[in-house]
């Protein structure tokens, strides 16, 4: 099993991206993004199930970020819309088989992709 996670970059606040976090060797029930900044804890960003497509977020991205995925690339993508300094953080794509908000919760993790925003 392996999560490839990508997209990551520096963009000036305002901007956009899109992460993609690619699955191989088995298909998850429900798999998530997280962050974490220097010095921080890692945070929940958002989560998306498999079977009915229910999408989770934080506080602190929702209406801002979106989660998908392609079922039949078995990828997920983290669209982030109107970038702010306090996004800048390491984010890690995760797969478990069953919704969680917590990191314990998530059974396998991507290698994690830089995000950098620029004020």
């Amino acid at each position: 099993v392996q999560l490839q996670a990508s997209g990551g970059g520096l963009v000036q606040a305002g901007r956009s991206l899109r992460l993609s976090c690619a699955a191989s060797g088995r298909t998850f029930s429900n798999m998530g993004w997280f962050r974490q900044a220097p010095g921080k804890e890692r945070e929940f960003v958002a989560a998306i199930t498999w079977g009915f497509g229910r999408t989770y977020y934080a506080d602190t991205v929702r209406g801002r970020f979106t989660i998908s995925r392609d079922n039949a690339k078995n990828t997920v993508y983290l669209q982030m819309n109107t970038l702010k300094p306090d996004d800048t953080a390491v984010y890690y794509c995760a797969a478990s088989a069953e919704y969680s908000r917590w990191a314990e919760g998530y059974d396998y993790w991507g290698q994690g992709t830089q995000v950098t925003v620029s004020s």
